[in-house]
């Protein structure tokens, strides 16, 4: 496994992040959802859009956190998280996360949400969202979405998660 450089979003980066959610899904609903989130003050938290960097400084990875709500209190939402197809599976991606969840920890956040792979995200210390009173706003299955609490001491707020407009998500 590669040792990853891991930084904030920049301005600079607003094209290679596109490119990096354009290649690594099948549409273009990724890429697009990060730049409504980008445009949406009440979403965007600076700071919190972290990249991992391969050697000589192309961007490899991506992961996304955005303001959202859990019942009527602040959370974040991971999402979305992508590699470059020539840098999956060489630990880019969770390089990218892990800054992500340390960037929002060191800003004094504490729940996060992710509707994601139950074998993958387990190991940042995601458990399933309904162990800590959380919903999602649709059906999905229980194990897929999961929350972390990043301060121990403090607990999760409990109740339904409110995404961001740009997730298109009518409650």
């Amino acid at each position: 496994m590669t040792a990853w450089t891991t930084r904030p979003e920049t301005a600079d980066d607003i094209a290679a992040v596109r490119e990096i959610n354009l290649a690594a899904f099948p549409t273009a609903l990724e890429a697009d959802l990060v730049e409504a989130l980008r445009a949406d003050p009440e979403a965007w938290i600076d700071g919190l859009s972290l990249l991992s960097v391969a050697e000589g400084g192309r961007v490899a990875g991506h992961a996304l956190l955005t303001r959202c709500r859990v019942g009527t209190e602040p959370a974040l939402a991971l999402a979305p998280c992508a590699v470059s197809p020539s840098y999956q599976r060489q630990g880019a991606g969770a390089a990218a996360v892990r800054a992500a969840l340390d960037a929002a920890r060191d800003l004094g956040e504490n729940t996060v949400v992710v509707l994601g792979h139950p074998s993958y995200y387990p190991r940042f210390g995601f458990v399933p969202a309904s162990t800590l009173g959380i919903r999602a706003p649709f059906e999905v299955p229980d194990e897929a979405m999961m929350a972390l609490t990043l301060d121990p001491g403090r607990p999760a707020p409990a109740g339904t998660v409110h995404y961001p407009p740009a997730f298109g998500i009518d409650e």
